[in-house]
């Protein structure tokens, strides 16, 4: 690893989950907004679901998500009726029973919510939409929970895809991390989802975890395509203790270096490749048949708050702290629990900050997703369709040049084109991209 790539893999740079990232969001985007939003969508465009359940069993030390511990299943059970409650709030905001493509269930764990709460709330979501044929149902799931007859309610329900959190199989690993996860418990959970019918799953891998070692990784990647799932994102850990202040239960001269941290996410990259897996953009992996394969190849891949996607559609966020992507902006729901069930019991969205997107952002937007999926961009194009002088871009295109003579980018006229070497440190590229980066400067995570 030359000095070039140890300086950009240890540079903090956003994820680009969305653009403007969510440290830009503002106060000044409230329920009003985010109600205008929804009755401008159009009444025969579908829509895609996320559901946030922000409760777990246990609290893991390397969580970044939103969650808290549910030390009471009536909480869980409180907080599902605030999400029936808020499905029919936004319903009186949209056309009547608009269409539904993908429906994401995520957390915290999901797979928390009982099967009475979850069977109603799923019936409840058919009543106001209407389920396109091939609507993806997608569901993150802890394996040290999930069982036989669990697995079987949540087909019933009409979940098809399931997401299984693996990050390490090393059991030092999961002793620093709070998550004792042994090898077999997943492969039961696979076995179990497999057997009700949900055919469909991806892994979550981690790398630059405590104690974690280039073999450690190795091993568990090994092993997590043994149990051949569909899909794996391998995500490099983000600690950020002044965000997640449970992050300082973990030793941080236990957590690897710039270098090994690289050689973690290359040796996994090389297991999965030489296992027959694509590469997905910037850290997944899916089978070739694999809808997310496929629509890499035809230029279709996007990029959401999930991760990569195929989906197109407008997403309305549901649950605390969840984020809608409309058109027109980002409406995000208040985070804290009492704040977001008083807003939902008066009858309101949850909507606290947000931001409305300009032509300026739409067209930077359209750039960095570009980027972030395909490695690639025309900017003459990108201008061209969003009516924006090419000049508006001169900066960015100074900024690359320095990207370009470290070999990370190569600009050919107005088309850039990422490296073999840059495909890691394409958050750097898209980075040039960003109007808001340098005027409010914010802390995140490694590039790798």
């Amino acid at each position: 690893m030359n000095q070039v790539q140890t300086r950009y893999a240890a540079r903090q740079t956003p994820r680009y989950t969305s653009y403007p990232t969510a440290p830009h969001f503002h106060p000044g985007v409230g329920a009003a907004a985010f109600r205008s939003w929804l009755a401008q969508l159009a009444p025969d465009e579908p829509l895609s679901l996320y559901l946030h359940v922000p409760f777990c069993r246990q609290l893991c030390w390397y969580c970044g998500c939103h969650m808290m511990v549910a030390n009471r299943d009536e909480r869980v059970t409180a907080y599902a009726r605030l999400l029936e409650d808020e499905l029919q709030i936004l319903a009186r905001s949209l056309p009547p029973k608009p269409r539904l493509a993908h429906i994401h269930w995520g957390g915290g764990s999901p797979s928390i919510l009982s099967e009475p709460d979850f069977a109603r709330l799923m019936e409840r979501i058919g009543q106001l939409f209407t389920l396109d044929p091939d609507c993806e149902v997608a569901m993150e799931v802890d394996p040290r929970d999930l069982g036989p007859d669990q697995a079987r309610a949540m087909a019933r329900a009409g979940v098809n895809r399931a997401s299984l959190g693996v990050q390490d199989f090393s059991p030092h690993v999961q002793q620093k991390i709070n998550r004792i996860q042994p090898y077999e418990q997943v492969a039961l959970a696979a076995d179990a989802l497999r057997a009700a019918g949900i055919k469909r799953l991806n892994f979550d891998l981690m790398y630059g975890l405590p104690g974690q070692s280039v073999a450690d990784v190795e091993r568990t990647t090994h092993r997590a395509a043994d149990l051949s799932p569909d899909r794996m994102a391998v995500f490099g850990y983000a600690h950020v203790p002044w965000m997640k202040k449970h992050q300082r239960m973990i030793d941080e001269a236990e957590l690897p270096g710039t270098a090994e941290r690289c050689a973690e996410a290359e040796v996994a990259e090389e297991v999965l490749l030489a296992r027959g897996y694509e590469r997905i953009g910037l850290d997944h992996f899916a089978r070739p048949d694999d809808p997310l394969a496929i629509a890499q190849r035809r230029g279709q891949l996007r990029r959401n708050f999930q991760g990569y996607t195929t989906d197109q559609s407008p997403l309305l966020g549901l649950g605390a702290s969840a984020i809608s992507a409309l058109p027109h902006g980002y409406a995000q729901n208040v985070a804290r629990l009492p704040d977001y069930a008083a807003a939902i019991e008066m009858g309101e969205p949850a909507t606290c900050r947000g931001i409305a997107l300009s032509e300026d952002d739409h067209l930077r937007r359209a750039i960095i997703e570009r980027l972030m999926c395909n490695f690639e961009a025309d900017l003459h194009a990108a201008c061209a369709d969003h009516g924006v002088s090419p000049e508006t871009l001169d900066q960015s295109r100074e900024q690359l040049a320095a990207l370009a003579q470290d070999g990370l980018a190569e600009l050919n006229g107005d088309r850039v084109q990422v490296t073999e070497l840059g495909r890691r440190y394409v958050r750097h590229i898209a980075a040039c991209f960003d109007a808001y980066l340098n005027a409010a400067p914010q802390r995140h995570s490694r590039a790798v």
